[in-house]
């Protein structure tokens, strides 16, 4: 498509969304903007002030942030950078997070100490970052957090409406249907705000709609007539979307899920802690057929699936502790003992695998320097206070103890990923031959190094390397091998994550361009397309 604007070089647009709510779809609905401006023309990127996430992203550089903003710069087609997500708050215990700034720790501070210490010199963090985003792009879609009606925070807002004032940005308000009293959370949202803020919001989305639009009508004629805002658009409830989440909030609705669930026949359990991360490590197995994935909180409802995974976690100790009291250690055991269920450790899970935790700086816990392991495996873990974040690729090893079905080992199984951890782990000595490495990788420009430890028959193991699952080739022959064992017929083909994800922006993109008024858009963004 042609297209035409009316802007100085050099000083990119900008639209802001903010949600009467957290959770309302704001993070979808600027990813489908962003590959809707990047299929009308426009050099596109997200932008994100502040993100409270334990799901994150390793950008190029090996920096962090938060994984909505790295999953919005891949709709826009484009490498992400700290600039999308200067600040990255990731919470460790109650009231206590790790701030990262432009993709590096820079403390570990209670809610009290970050908003009286840190808020009061962040504006200027922001606006560097955003105003190189205008000089690079075209458009910048940028997101807010939670609400902009929160009254407690607004006077040290770097995120919502002070954002929107510094950055002059017109404000679409979001607001999700599906969960009842829509009117009035958005006239509610407008009633909290200063005068000054409701001149800012130059429309309304209305999100996740099930229902007969002609029934619903006379609430947006009404609405319309009640605010003088209209109302750019109702966008219906899209089933299954396939875009990675920011939040452990979704998976309170994640029971028993997969392509194909109700007929699965392999069984994977995820143990669902307190501060469970980057759990999007397993969404590529949502999709394979045949397997179903649960995500549980409780050790009575572990049962005895074919895999139980322990995901990442931003504090090992706590999440491990949690695991003791919630009685999944004897879970566990049983299941290995009784049907030979497989245990992986994925980052801090593959840490809580070993023998000993040690934590001698009280990164993770100020009253416990150390803690028993699970014992899985002889591997001991000291947290350092460097923090590990890199991208990385190599292949898996010849002699892992990995099975594989259907592939032939002595063909290099290529892997990537990314690594974000503050452990360091070490096999211990007395091993001797009962485990040994899985994978052989190495960072850009870096010298190959072995990875992960294993069980020599496979039973256990564990691995730093986040994304091991979006393997295509990897994932395959590690389903096979458990299909094999269960004397299933083999899958002879798997799909593309890559070719996946980018059929999902385009889906989602075309639906949200259906029902959304985006000559409207345009508008707000002083642009006009031909």
């Amino acid at each position: 498509m042609k297209k035409k604007e009316n802007r100085s070089a050099g000083s990119a647009a900008v639209l802001m969304l903010q949600g009467t709510a957290s959770d309302v779809g704001k993070s979808v609905i600027t990813a489908a903007l962003c590959r809707i401006f990047m299929q009308d023309g426009f050099r596109t990127a997200p932008f994100k002030s502040q993100n409270m996430a334990l799901n994150s992203y390793v950008t190029a550089d090996g920096k962090e942030i938060g994984r909505a903003q790295g999953m919005q710069a891949e709709a826009c087609g484009i490498e992400a950078t700290t600039d999308m997500n200067p600040i990255l708050i990731k919470p460790t215990h109650d009231m206590h997070s790790q701030i990262v700034v432009h993709g590096r720790p820079l403390a570990n501070m209670s809610a009290a100490d970050y908003r009286s210490k840190y808020l009061p010199t962040a504006k200027d963090t922001v606006m560097a970052a955003l105003e190189r985003l205008r000089s690079e792009y075209e458009i910048v879609v940028m997101e807010g957090a939670g609400s902009p009606a929160e009254i407690n925070l607004k006077d040290r807002d770097i995120v919502n409406m002070n954002l929107a004032g510094w950055a002059d940005a017109p404000v679409v308000l979001v607001a999700d249907i599906d969960r009842g009293g829509v009117f009035a959370f958005l006239v509610g949202t407008l009633e909290l705000l200063e005068p000054h803020e409701r001149e800012r919001v130059k429309g309304f989305i209305i999100n996740k709609f099930r229902g007969d639009l002609s029934l619903l009508q006379p609430g947006l004629d009404w609405l319309e007539q009640r605010t003088g805002i209209p109302v750019l658009g109702v966008l219906p409830y899209i089933h299954d979307i396939r875009l990675e989440a920011e939040d452990s909030v979704v998976l309170d609705n994640r029971t028993g899920i997969g392509r194909t669930a109700e007929s699965a026949v392999i069984d994977i359990a995820v143990i669902r802690s307190p501060r469970i991360s980057n759990f999007t490590d397993v969404d590529p197995l949502l999709e394979e057929p045949g397997v179903s994935v649960r995500f549980v909180s409780r050790s009575a409802e572990l049962g005895n699936p074919d895999v139980i995974i322990l995901p990442g976690t931003k504090n090992t100790i706590g999440d491990l502790a949690y695991i003791r009291n919630q009685g999944f250690e004897a879970a566990i055991t049983h299941a290995m003992q009784s049907v030979g269920t497989q245990l992986i450790g994925i980052c801090g899970g593959y840490q809580m695998l070993g023998r000993r935790l040690s934590d001698p700086h009280g990164l993770e816990s100020s009253d416990t320097e150390e803690m028993e392991g699970l014992g899985y495996l002889p591997i001991t873990t000291i947290f350092a206070e460097e923090k590990r974040t890199v991208r990385v690729s190599g292949t898996l090893l010849a002699e892992s103890p990995l099975s594989l079905g259907g592939l032939d080992r002595s063909i290099s199984v290529p892997v990537e990923g990314y690594e974000i951890h503050m452990g360091s782990t070490q096999v211990l000595d007395d091993s001797g031959a009962s485990v040994s490495s899985l994978f052989q990788i190495q960072e850009a420009g870096g010298e190959l190094k072995a990875e992960g430890c294993g069980a020599k028959d496979g039973r256990v193991w564990g691995t730093y390397l986040h994304g091991v699952f979006h393997n295509d080739e990897f994932r395959r022959g590690w389903l096979n091998a458990i299909r094999e064992a269960k004397g299933m017929p083999q899958e002879d083909s798997t799909f593309s994550v890559k070719e996946l994800k980018e059929k999902e922006f385009d889906r989602v993109a075309s639906s949200v361009r259906q029902h959304l008024r985006l000559d409207e858009i345009y508008k707000l963004l002083e642009m006009r397309i031909e």
